[in-house]
């Protein structure tokens, strides 16, 4: 029953989160965005203090649930060993604890955080490498699946589905994601959570929690007559038979070895009910309480003080030349959303999770390719602006990366400005009327004013005059340029945003 009743939970919890990084409509995100707010480490990034004291609670009453229900890499993991399973049955043993490597994935993923994030500490964050991995290989195939069952609507005059496009937004971060679910499978297809209990800081931080925890799966040496059943079953490979001992540091409370045991040997219990000396897990033969609690002070302080710190050539459309595609400037600084407030704020906080990036609805988000804020999202306007009224990437950020922002307050803060190529504007290269990118402006910050280069009955040329005071940076102007490949006019970003 208990086992069953943790399934049904983790699916709860799996199916709507992995619905939030395929979910193009937003209809998802006003259901379910609390699910992305209360992973541990978006948690400690926003100081989300209630959402990190209530999991330290719920590790410390019933041990590394967490693991095995809320978190969605861990419930990823036990879907592949599950395959591993039918493959093969009875396929784990017990193995010691790899303690030196879980704590210096730990020390390496604080030191990382300490210094600002960067590309190790996103990689192996357990919720930020579930979003690339569905963000990146999974949505695709959700939209053609999508464009697909729009054409069959079209045929039918229904509008019940739009066509929406599909592309990839970064190769690089595609193919970590493509990297990470084969670790991910052959690790779990061998050891089941080998990644939870030797590389995810997160898993090795509740881990010491749950070597405290109230409830925890006690092992009746008179009624236990040694078959490794449960042993065989542990995908967490914490049970030593030969001394009835759990490491509940690795143990992810997943109830496999209740379901398992034929003699009713193993039991979900407060560690009091055992009277057996060999009952007790594998703490009782390693240091002394109070050494276990110095251990998880120290790593834990580790863990949420790094944290908290890093909370903290032209051709032309219009059948003059063939149309291509639109190439990114080489911005001097990139460009993030209103909501960010600051670069420097943006990377403290900032998973990479790519959950903004999969509820952009303007194709504005993309993962970035620089090595200092790899995989980090960033803003260009090749294939739509930053509407005024959108305020999707803050609505859906669980980090406090992106603020929550209102419209009204979009429409006066300024990310970046306009910057005019003028060997690329066709006003006043070719002398044709153009005045797009002052026609489009939703700040009124650009207009078109007259050259006067003499020549009676010469048709004036125009060029485009940015007030630079008005313009918000929110790309119209650059993306609606028909100037190809390279825009007329282009957004630099802000590294500090400020309000006008």
């Amino acid at each position: 029953m208990l086992r069953k009743l943790r399934i049904t939970l983790a699916i709860l919890f799996f199916v709507p989160i992995t619905l939030l990084f395929l979910d193009f409509t937003g209809t998802m995100h006003e259901y379910f965005s609390w699910m992305a707010k209360v992973q541990l480490l978006p948690a400690i990034l926003a100081l989300n203090f209630g959402v990190v004291i209530a999991l330290a609670l719920l590790t410390l009453v019933f041990g590394r649930l967490y693991c095995s229900v809320i978190c969605p890499l861990g419930v990823l993991q036990d879907i592949f060993a599950w395959f591993g399973k039918k493959a093969k049955k009875n396929r784990y043993t017990y193995s010691p604890a790899k303690t030196w490597l879980r704590y210096i994935m730990l020390a390496l993923f604080t030191v990382a955080m300490l210094m600002g994030g960067g590309i190790f500490a996103t990689i192996i964050a357990p919720y930020s490498a579930f979003g690339r991995i569905v963000s990146n290989l999974l949505q695709p195939l959700w939209k053609w699946g999508n464009n697909f069952l729009a054409y069959l609507a079209e045929r039918a005059d229904s509008y019940a589905f739009y066509e929406t496009e599909v592309w990839f937004k970064s190769s690089i971060t595609l193919g970590i994601a493509v990297a990470t679910l084969l670790v991910l499978i052959v690790l779990a297809w061998r050891g089941g959570r080998t990644y939870c209990n030797t590389i995810c800081p997160v898993g090795t931080a509740l881990g010491f929690l749950s070597r405290f925890s109230w409830l925890r799966p006690i092992i009746d040496t008179n009624k236990c007559i040694d078959c490794g059943l449960c042993a065989k079953n542990c995908k967490a490979s914490c049970i030593d038979v030969a001394s009835h001992q759990v490491d509940m540091s690795r143990c992810v409370a997943c109830m496999d070895c209740i379901g398992k045991c034929k003699k009713g040997a193993i039991r979900y219990a407060h560690a009091s009910q055992n009277t057996c000396s060999k009952c007790s897990d594998s703490t009782s033969n390693e240091a002394e309480p109070s050494a276990s609690r110095r251990a998880f002070l120290a790593s834990g302080a580790m863990l949420v003080a790094a944290s908290t710190i890093k909370a903290q050539k032209m051709k032309v459309d219009g059948g003059l030349a063939a149309i291509e595609d639109k190439v990114a400037p080489k911005r001097q600084q990139h460009i993030l959303p209103a909501g960010a407030l600051s670069a420097s704020h943006f990377a403290q906080h900032c998973t990479s999770c790519q959950l903004c990036v999969s509820a952009c609805p303007n194709d504005v988000l993309r993962p970035s390719s620089n090595l200092e804020r790899l995989t980090q999202p960033e803003m260009s306007y090749e294939r739509g602006y930053c509407r005024p009224e959108c305020t999707k990437c803050s609505d859906v950020c669980p980090t406090g990366a992106i603020k929550p922002i209102s419209r009204e307050d979009k429409s006066s803060r300024q990310i970046g400005h306009a910057v005019l190529i003028e060997k690329n504007c066709i006003s006043m290269t070719s002398g044709t009327h153009c005045g797009n990118c002052a026609r489009h402006c939703p700040a009124g910050a650009i207009q078109m004013v007259p050259i006067n280069e003499g020549g009676k009955g010469r048709r004036r040329k125009q060029m485009p005059v940015i007030n630079t005071e008005r313009c918000i940076g929110c790309g119209a102007c650059e993306n609606l340029c028909p100037a190809r490949p390279f825009s007329a006019i282009y957004v630099e970003g802000h590294e500090v945003h400020r309000t006008i």
